[in-house]
C-alpha cells in the first residue's frame, strides 16, 4: 500500500481549482468561450484553466471572478492557487538562498506540532541526527544541487531544532528501513556516532524507534518514499527533485494508512537496538 503519486496529486489539485472555476462562470450563465473573448484571451485559455492544463494567475482570477461577478470569492481563489504552488516545490528553489535559511523556515512546524510521525527510507531521520552525520549529509546537498555552502549553520540550526524531543508534549512515531543503518554516510567514526546516539534517543520517553529488518515479507507494505506527518495537518515528502506538501485530508488519511501498515513491519526495543548494535559490529 502506497499512497498516490505525488505528482499526480498536485494535477488533482490543479485540477479542482479549475473545476471551481468552470462552477463560477456556469452559475453566470457564461460560456468558455464568451468569457475569454470578454477578457482579451485565446479563446481555448478558458478550457484549459478549468481543465487543469494550464495554471491560472493571481491576474487570470481576478478577471474571472469579475467578469463572473464573484469577486467576494477572489482572495480565496488567489490563496488555493497559490497553495497549489507551494506543494510541488523543487530543491534547487528551496535551497537557493541557503540551507541554514531551509533549517530556520521549518522551525515554526516544529514548534507547532505535538504528533509526528515520520518514515525513513533513505538516511537517519533529520530530528534523530548527529551533527557530524548532518554536516556529512549537506556536504552531499552541496556537491549534488550546487546549493550554498552554509553547511556549518545549517547544522547549528537543526541541532537547535531537536530540543522538541525533550520539551512539551510531543511524541514521535519514526520508522526507518535496516538498510539507512548500514549505508554508510561520511566515515565509519561518522557511522557509529550516529548510530550509537540512536540508541540513546529510542530510550526518550518521546520517542519510538521502529526498524524495518532487511528481508521482511513486505505484503501491502512495500518501501516507499519517505515523508513526515505534521499531526493530522500536513505530510512533507522526499523527492529526489524536490519536495511536496501534502494538505488534502483524503490523501493524509492515505499516509496514515501507508504509517500504519509499515508499522506493522517494524520492531522495536530490545529488537531494534540488536539491529542498531548489528550495524555498529559491521563496521569494525
Amino acid at each position: 500500500m502506497s499512497p498516490s503519486s505525488p505528482v499526480s496529486s498536485v494535477q488533482q489539485a490543479k485540477r479542482a481549482l479549475g473545476l471551481r472555476l468552470r462552477e463560477i462562470r456556469k452559475d453566470r450563465g457564461i460560456t468558455a468561450r464568451a468569457l475569454a473573448a470578454a477578457a482579451g484571451w485565446h479563446e481555448s485559455k478558458a478550457s484549459r484553466i478549468e481543465n487543469g492544463r494550464t495554471p491560472p494567475s493571481d491576474e487570470d482570477i481576478r478577471t474571472y471572478t469579475r467578469l463572473c461577478r464573484a469577486e467576494d470569492q477572489t482572495r480565496d481563489l488567489i490563496a488555493t492557487s497559490r497553495g497549489i504552488d507551494g506543494m510541488y516545490v523543487e530543491w534547487r528553489r528551496i535551497e537557493h538562498a541557503g540551507l541554514g535559511r531551509v533549517q530556520e523556515s521549518v522551525r515554526p512546524l516544529y514548534e507547532r506540532t505535538r504528533r509526528f510521525r515520520i518514515y525513513q527510507s533513505w538516511v537517519v531521520p533529520g530530528v534523530l541526527q548527529t551533527p557530524d552525520y548532518t554536516r556529512e549529509m549537506l556536504k552531499t546537498v552541496v556537491a549534488l544541487r550546487g546549493a550554498p555552502d552554509d553547511i556549518e549553520e545549517a547544522v547549528a540550526s537543526r541541532v537547535a531544532r531537536q530540543h522538541v524531543l525533550r520539551t512539551g508534549q510531543r511524541r514521535f512515531a519514526v520508522l526507518i528501513e535496516e538498510w539507512v543503518l548500514r549505508s554508510i554516510t561520511g566515515d565509519a567514526d561518522v557511522m557509529a556516532g550516529q548510530l550509537g546516539h540512536l540508541i540513546v534517543v529510542a530510550a526518550l520517553p518521546s520517542v519510538s524507534l521502529g526498524v524495518i529488518p532487511m528481508g521482511t515479507a513486505r505484503g501491502v507494505a512495500w518501501p516507499t518514499e519517505s515523508f513526515a506527518m505534521y499531526d493530522d495537518i500536513q505530510v512533507s515528502v522526499e523527492l529526489v527533485s524536490a519536495n511536496l506538501t501534502v494538505t488534502q485530508p483524503r490523501e493524509i488519511t492515505e499516509y496514515e494508512r501507508t504509517f500504519v501498515e509499515l508499522s506493522k513491519l517494524a520492531v522495536y526495543g530490545c529488537a531494534a537496538r540488536k539491529l542498531i548494535t548489528a550495524a555498529i559490529d559491521a563496521l569494525g
